[in-house]
């Protein structure tokens, strides 16, 4: 099937003409009616719109000196602002929001040629650990646990394209992660996903949660595909005041080379406490493939990780409820009806059209940037943020890439998230610290565990060093051999 391709693959038939650009894009464009309506990976499918750049693909590709990705069908983040495409958030706010510019990640994929299928579900404003808080409905994961009909979470916030990626609804799409939101999601549902180095990739048009934090990221289903992806949104944005002005190397290239002599860091930190059995041999697995391949397995301390969750969770809602006072009901999106007064507007406009977990981290934000609070939340998690920080520059000096779990458990059953936020909020236990210090990182699967679930291990390298990421993910591919792939089947009739 033609929905069974990578990217590198389709790129390649589509200039030995093996199929036409039409005919790739009307593939998945009818598995995305077959499927989303159980699913709900896209909020807002654009198949007239996907066909139609699909016949000027095919139109580019006979003239020839097309793009890497000229008519390769693409999931888009509904965090990504899109010219003309109703851009939500998943929030009720931002319902009928239509911008009329396209951010800095989407017009470059558009420039080398993608085609954009539709607009992604995601936890609201990107806000959540399990795709359960988007207005849009929730997302299920395509997989299932052996004999369980029930449906699974499939990660957050990037939920929606990671399910679309793992059910062959995209070829590849964008996520972006302000601390797990590309890399969580990809282990749970058994696909590569890639949080650049920040300031890699242009934060301009992407919706904001945490401005420190937010980055985009491609979401494959192999190594060589993230890293064809990751070659077209990255680069310099002068729209961007945190965009790096550095070249971007050619990622691809960086696939299959030899990891003989690397350094590979094993942190003592991230093997915490309530681990299950099967996530620790797993890890184990990976470290064992990488010394069979050459690498050196270094032992390293990251002795702040401990405190990085508690300190993400100060940093990210403060930032939070200062992006989120744009939306106030008065320059665009949803307005509450029946106020009579400015301030009446305010408040139910904002009561209205945020959900609770996004009132929640407004709140806390709100409440750790307040008069009195400031110096001892805030500035103080600012601090631990530069501690944990030179805790991974310190490591670098010995290692090459840091090898470490991307979740504490598989995906898990929607009826068994926990009661207690906080409890959410552990999924990026492995994840947050790396967002903090601005590493790149990436999460690929390794294997299935008893329950037949995906289980991914993380890489997390030098700042602006993706191609050894990249390296070294493709060789932790090639071990793994990783070729499960969900059962569609399973849980149709749940």
């Amino acid at each position: 099937m033609l929905t069974d391709l990578t990217i590198a693959q389709a790129a390649d038939g589509l200039r030995k003409k093996d199929f036409s650009a039409v005919e790739l894009t009307l593939a998945h464009t009818t598995a995305i009616e077959a499927l989303n309506g159980r699913l709900n990976a896209y909020i807002t499918p654009m198949p007239d719109k996907a066909l139609d750049a699909a016949t000027k693909a095919d139109a580019a590709l006979a003239v020839g000196e097309a793009p890497v990705l000229t008519g390769i069908p693409l999931g888009v983040k509904d965090l990504f602002c899109t010219d003309g495409v109703k851009t939500t958030a998943a929030s009720k706010i931002l319902a009928n929001f239509i911008p009329p510019y396209e951010s800095t990640v989407t017009a470059k994929l558009l420039k080398n040629g993608a085609i954009f299928l539709g607009k992604t579900n995601l936890d609201e404003f990107a806000m959540g650990s399990a795709n359960l808080t988007s207005a849009f409905g929730e997302v299920e994961n395509p997989w299932h646990r052996a004999n369980d009909p029930s449906p699974l979470v499939p990660g957050g916030s990037s939920g929606g394209s990671a399910a679309a990626v793992a059910a062959h609804l995209a070829m590849g799409a964008t996520g972006t992660d302000t601390g797990g939101s590309i890399r969580q999601p990809a282990a749970y549902c058994g696909i590569v996903g890639l949080k650049p180095t920040y300031g890699r990739c242009s934060r301009w048009g992407t919706i904001a949660f945490a401005s420190s934090l937010d980055q985009a990221g491609p979401m494959t289903r192999t190594v060589e595909d993230a890293a064809i992806m990751l070659g077209a949104m990255a680069g310099h944005d002068p729209k961007d005041s945190t965009s790096a002005n550095l070249p971007v190397p050619d990622y691809r290239a960086a696939c299959g080379r030899s990891l003989k002599g690397l350094r590979v860091g094993i942190p003592a930190e991230y093997r915490a406490s309530g681990m299950s059995e099967e996530i620790l041999a797993v890890w184990q697995k990976g470290i064992d493939m990488l010394r069979e391949a050459g690498c050196e397995i270094v032992d390293v301390s990251l002795p702040h990780t401990k405190y990085g969750l508690a300190t993400y969770y100060i940093i990210a809602p403060a930032e939070c409820s200062s992006n989120l006072a744009r939306y106030d009901g008065v320059r665009f999106g949803v307005r509450a009806e029946g106020a009579t007064s400015l301030d009446e507007m305010y408040e139910k406009t904002r009561h209205d059209g945020f959900g609770e977990e996004v009132r929640r981290r407004i709140l806390v934000g709100t409440y750790v940037l307040s008069a009195g609070y400031y110096d001892a939340y805030y500035l103080k998690a600012q601090k631990v943020r530069t501690l944990i920080r030179r805790d991974f520059t310190e490591a670098f000096e010995k290692v090459d890439v840091l090898l470490t779990p991307t979740a504490p458990t598989a995906a898990f059953r929607r009826d068994e998230k926990p009661v207690d936020p906080v409890q959410m909020y552990l999924n990026d236990v492995f994840t947050v610290p790396a967002s903090m210090a601005g590493q790149p990182g990436m999460s690929l699967p390794i294997g299935l565990d008893s329950q037949g679930l995906p289980l991914g291990l993380q890489l997390i390298g030098r700042h602006f060093d993706e191609e050894t990421l990249i390296a070294v993910g493709s060789g932790l591919e090639k071990a793994a051999g990783f070729t499960a792939r969900p059962d569609l089947r399973a849980g149709a009739d749940a």
